[in-house]
């Protein structure tokens, strides 16, 4: 019997120090302890036996002042100019005070991170200002998507992203991870910060139309001997009205009174701790060890496209404080390979990795890199390992939850787009089959008005969601999972797979007062 590896050494990492948890005043000046004294004894003198103590004082350091709550402490590290130096920043901190339902809904999903964040600025000596930058960003929605293709709370584009250490694969983009991406933009910020001499303004337009047009246009003015602060810059309009909408933040979070406006009780106190499990590790199983429901641990992870953690990793979760402690003592007494659930195949005659591929709804890539496969060769009777979603588990909780997170990512992860070269003799309908894509949703994405003038050698535009597909999830038995939406009736669901209602009903157990609901799936027989 293989002895359990300790898992608890590798379980908690806490995103935010407790010991700043220190008791709480109102009073925000430093102040100061009484410094350690370290007593050693010195050399002997005058050949005599006796021992003189020298008293050696270290340095006073202060103290972290202890904050009555999260504004006040980001509010101590202010270094962005007040709005009132611009009407359009005054503008913008009056238009958040006269939304408050919109930012009471901001500022939820923007509570689990805010210590977290703070943490992170003040270890980079960056302005107070920059954990408001989500709320211009996304509305601090990780799962935001521009259509330049940026992605998560921070909106980083693919390319920044992997500059930063952001992963993105077919398990999991790291531009959806507040956890990671918060260190990410910080970081990014801070390079920024160092490159314009802590021009916060200039920094703050390079991350949002590029530090090549910023460095560009501050080179004109100074050739010019003009201004070059941000407000002199030839910039895009878009990036003129993005820099007064984070001094409006300022102005709002730092006199709420003065624009009517109620902030939020955020205490400056930790709100989240981070699991490392070491493995891959699927999620239901994990909200089931911290005792919560799934929707709000996929809350708190959203940087995960599929049902498990990547193979490679992170392997984080991320709990509510409250929830870390059940998720620790439990993984104590499991075995790592008791995280994942695999489905195992043999290798028949005919197959291939695309075939495979197809067959499971796995990506070629993921199969090579689950089987270490240094080639697309593979061989009859060959026993390959595939992720499984196991949903099939004999725990009815766990299928609904699986089910559950799947609605959940189908819904809010954004969309992969592929692009497909046509061969010849393919035609939509084939390609719709590969993809697990309707035929309409082709002609819609390539402005495709009749299905049968395609030419070989051009290139169709394909979204898959990045969790599996769009609501058509393709099964081994010929029947599709068709997930209700709303306005669907099953007149329109049964005419849009050309099937019969009645049949539709009978593969659903439904009778004629049946009614169904949005997110409601159903079984389609092709």
């Amino acid at each position: 019997m293989h002895p359990k590896p300790l898992l608890a050494p590798l379980l908690i990492t806490l995103l935010l120090f407790l010991s700043a948890c220190a008791v709480q005043t109102k009073d925000d000046s430093l102040t100061q302890v009484p410094a350690p004294v370290t007593i050693k004894p010195a050399i002997p003198q005058d050949n005599t036996n006796e021992a003189v103590v020298e008293a050696e004082v270290e340095p006073q350091l202060p103290v972290k002042p202890a904050y009555a709550d999260i504004w006040e402490r980001l509010e101590d590290n202010y270094k962005l100019p007040s709005c009132a130096v611009d009407k359009t920043s005054q503008k913008w901190a009056l238009w958040y005070a006269d939304h408050p339902d919109y930012m009471a809904r901001v500022l939820n999903r923007a509570e689990p991170w805010m210590f977290y964040i703070a943490e992170e600025i003040e270890k980079r000596n960056l302005p107070g200002e920059f954990a408001y930058l989500p709320i211009v960003e996304s509305a601090f929605d990780p799962f935001a998507y521009s259509h330049m293709n940026a992605a998560g709370a921070w909106q980083f584009i693919s390319s920044t992203g992997k500059n930063y250490g952001l992963q993105q694969n077919w398990w999991y983009d790291g531009r959806r991870d507040m956890y990671a991406a918060t260190q990410a933009a910080l970081d990014y910020l801070r390079d920024l910060g160092d490159r314009f001499d802590d021009d916060w303004l200039l920094a703050l337009a390079s991350y949002n139309s590029g530090e090549g047009r910023v460095g560009r246009q501050v080179k004109k003015q100074k050739a010019a001997n003009k201004p070059a602060d941000f407000w002199h810059l030839k910039l895009p309009k878009e990036t003129r009205g993005y820099v007064p909408k984070m001094l409006g933040l300022r102005c709002l979070f730092e006199n709420p009174e003065q624009y009517g406006f109620s902030l939020p009780n955020i205490p400056n106190t930790p709100r989240v701790v981070v699991i490392d499990t070491g493995t891959q590790t699927d999620l239901v199983l994990a909200a089931q060890l911290a005792d919560m429901p799934i929707t709000e641990l996929y809350a708190l992870n959203p940087g995960y496209s599929r049902w498990a953690t990547a193979p490679n990793g992170p392997n984080r979760i991320v709990l509510p404080r409250e929830n870390a402690e059940n998720m620790t003592v439990r993984l104590a007494d499991l075995e790592p390979d008791a995280l994942m659930r695999w489905d195992y195949v043999s290798v028949e005659s005919g197959d291939t990795l695309g075939k495979l591929a197809n067959r499971h709804n796995v990506p070629v890539e993921v199969i090579r890199a689950t089987n270490n496969l240094s080639s697309d060769v593979i061989h009859i009777n060959q026993r390959l390992q595939l992720p499984r979603e196991g949903t099939d588990r004999i725990d009815p909780l766990y299928a609904a939850a699986a089910v559950e997170l799947q609605k959940m990512q189908n819904r809010l992860v954004a969309p992969t787009r592929i692009n497909h070269r046509i061969r010849s003799g393919e035609s939509l309908s084939t390609i719709a089959r590969k993809y697990h894509v309707r035929v309409s949703d082709l002609q819609r994405w390539n402005g495709i008005s009749d299905p049968g003038k395609i030419r070989a050698g051009k290139n169709l535009k394909i979204f898959k969601s990045g969790a599996g597909g769009s609501s058509y999830n393709s099964s081994k038995s010929g029947k599709i999972e068709y997930t209700v939406r709303r306005g669907d009736s099953l007149w329109k669901i049964a005419k849009k797979h050309k099937v019969k209602v009645d049949d539709l009903k009978r593969w659903n157990n439904l009778s004629s007062k049946s009614i169904i609901r949005p997110g409601q799936q159903l079984t389609v027989v092709l």
